[in-house]
C-alpha cells in the first residue's frame, strides 16, 4: 500500500472520530422506547401482510378453481 493511500485512510478515520462526537446519541429511555414502538409495528404491519397474503391466496384459488 502506498503512503498517499495509507495517509488518505488515516485522515478518513480521523474524521470519522471527529463527526462521531458531534453526534447527539440517544439516551437509553429513548432508545427502549423506540426499540419498542419498532417492534410493535412490526408485529402489526405482519399481521396485515399475513391476512392480505391470506386474501389474495384464497381470491387467486377461487379463480382458479
Amino acid at each position: 500500500m502506498s503512503k498517499m493511500a495509507l495517509s488518505k485512510i488515516v485522515t478518513f478515520l480521523y474524521e470519522v472520530k471527529t463527526e462521531l462526537k458531534k453526534v447527539t446519541w440517544p439516551t437509553r429511555d429513548e432508545l427502549v422506547g423506540s426499540a419498542i414502538i419498532v417492534c410493535i409495528l412490526v408485529v402489526i404491519f405482519a399481521f396485515i401482510l399475513g391476512v392480505m397474503d391470506t386474501a389474495f391466496s384464497a381470491f387467486i384459488t377461487h379463480l382458479i378453481s
